[in-house]
């Protein structure tokens, strides 16, 4: 398994509705509004990297209101 964090910049107001998106993503084990530089952290679980990758930039990169992610792949489980 992969264990990942992906963080995602909204637009403004927007956090909570993309927040209701992410978590209803297969991938994502969790995931929060934040304070600070990432307005939504999420934990992905999956196969293997290409899967987080999928999960990423197909899932979380894509939603409207999504400005930007940055990925952070656990190095432990």
């Amino acid at each position: 398994m992969v264990y990942a964090f992906v963080m995602a910049k909204t637009e403004a107001g927007s956090s909570e509705a993309v927040l209701e998106e992410i978590l209803a993503m297969d991938a994502v084990v969790d995931a929060h509004v934040v304070a600070g530089e990432w307005d939504v952290i999420a934990e992905v679980d999956a196969g293997e990297v290409q899967d987080v990758l999928g999960a990423s930039s197909s899932g979380i990169q894509a939603l409207e209101n999504v400005v930007d992610t940055k990925t952070y792949i656990s190095m432990s489980a």
